[in-house]
Formats: structure tokens, C-alpha cells, sequence
């Protein structure tokens, strides 16, 4: 579905209630209304209430960039811009052809960044522009396992790797986000494995851990979209102990 939309830029704060603190950010969301992956733990399911096969594709560009300007412009100081927060930002990159407008924009905006996540291998635009160092390109990792049972539709983790680092070799800033960490059968050997392939590959200036987390309301969703293959996922013992509402391990 092709459409517009009046908000582009939205604004995480980093507080997730009394006990979980976050950096704040700004939400870029050149899509509208979801991702076309589907993985069972991700809280956009619930957030939109199904997992949807429709993605609407918001083409009115320009209001994104006036409102990335206004954004900016209000920050006295970085103002960092996630557009990975409600999408995957290159899953269907192919598609829109956003990232080579997306990222010469800000490279004219001197507080801002962009961050990109992904768990894709989708970088072909990447490749054919200068990297932009207001960049970072972050991608989403897991063990083989996770993605198989977990991430249907993504890239897998060799493919992930190879494309981060073709797009560390052209020059962008890569980071790598372990997240969310399951603990699923042989997982102390498969995530060791995983972080002595990535760290063999690419050099990322930075990495994110953080471990499987769900909104009670989730499991039901996940189970009744996915049935048996989300059961080694939604039987995980998950309590409730944040302020955030989440079930953790």
C-alpha cells in the first residue's frame, strides 16, 4: 500500500518507568505500520494487535525531511534519529530507495545521526553512495538457531555478517545489537559461537546486549498466530519484576 502521513519523527524520552532508564531519541518512521519480517518475540505485533502481511509505504518525503529539520533544530544538543524502532530500516529498502536520499540529508545537519537496524542483507543502495558518518548501521544478531525458529524471513547470521562487513569496508559506522538473547536449547555454545563469528568479521564500534522480553498480552498473540513454533518460545519462564510491565527471565 502506497500513502502519506503527517507525523514522520516521534520522541522516546528513555524512561520506561521507575526502574528502566534508556538514552532518549528520536522515532523515525518512514513506514507506517509495521515490518515485513515476522519474528515471534517482536512487541509490534502487539503493538498493532496481528501479526499484518500489509505495510503501507508513506512516499511524502519532504514533510519527513521538514520535520527531521524541525527536530534537529529544537535539540541543543545530538539529536539522534532511530529508524529502527518500528521497522526493520532495510528490509525493503529495494523498494522505497529512502536510505540514498536518507542518508546525504544528514550529513547537512550537523547534531543529527541516523541510526539504521537491520536483520537483513539488504544494502545495495548502501553501496552505491559515499557513506555518510552521521551514519551507524546496526544490525540485529542471533544465534542460528534463534533465527530459524524465531526470525522467520531474515537474513541469516552469515549474511547479516558478510553484509555488515561489505558496508564496514565501504566506510560506514557499524555497530551490532545481541538482542534478545533466548535461552533456547545448547544456548551458552550457539551464542558463543555467534559473537566469534561476528567479532571475526566486522569491527563494530560498539555493541548492545539486552535479552528476550515480552508483554504479558504478547504470548497469547504469539500463540495463537504461531501455534507450535512459538511454543519453545512463549513457554519460557518470563516473570514480572519491571516497572516497564515486561516479562523477563
Amino acid at each position: 500500500m502506497v500513502g502519506q502521513t503527517t507525523s514522520f519523527v516521534g520522541n522516546f524520552d528513555g524512561c520506561l518507568g521507575s526502574s528502566v532508564r534508556c538514552c532518549p531519541y528520536h522515532k523515525l518512521v518512514p513506514l507506517s505500520n509495521g515490518c515485513p519480517y515476522y519474528c515471534t518475540y517482536c512487541y509490534l505485533a502487539f503493538v498493532y494487535r496481528k501479526f499484518s502481511p500489509f505495510i503501507k509505504l508513506n512516499i511524502n518525503y519532504e514533510t519527513m525531511f521538514r520535520q527531521i529539520r524541525k527536530a534537529a533544530a529544537q535539540c541543543s544538543g545530538p539529536a539522534d534519529f532511530n529508524m529502527g524502532e518500528m521497522l526493520d530500516s532495510l528490509a525493503l529498502d529495494h523498494i522505497t530507495g529512502l536510505t540514498p536520499k536518507l542518508i546525504p540529508f544528514f550529513e547537512n545537519i550537523p547534531n543529527a545521526h541516523l541510526m539504521l537496524l537491520t536483520k537483513s542483507a539488504n544494502i545495495d543502495n548502501l553501496l552505491s553512495i559515499p557513506s555518510g558518518r552521521r551514519t551507524v548501521v546496526s544490525w540485529s544478531l542471533n544465534s542460528q538457531h534463534a533465527i530459524d525458529n524465531y526470525e522467520f524471513g531474515t537474513a541469516t547470521l552469515a549474511q547479516r555478517l558478510t553484509a555488515a562487513k561489505k558496508c564496514q569496508e565501504h566506510g560506514y559506522r557499524i555497530r551490532f545489537r545481541i538482542d534478545p538473547g533466548i535461552l533456547h536449547h545448547d544456548w551458552k555454545n550457539a551464542y558463543s559461537d555467534m559473537v566469534e563469528q561476528a567479532l571475526t568479521t566486522v569491527k563494530p564500534e560498539n555493541i548492545t546486549l539486552g535479552m528476550l522480553r515480552m508483554l504479558p498480552g504478547h504470548k497469547k498473540l504469539a500463540t495463537a498466530t504461531y501455534r507450535k513454533n512459538s511454543a519453545s518460545l512463549t513457554n519460557q519462564r518470563l516473570t514480572q519484576k519491571n516497572s516497564d510491565g515486561k516479562l523477563r527471565y
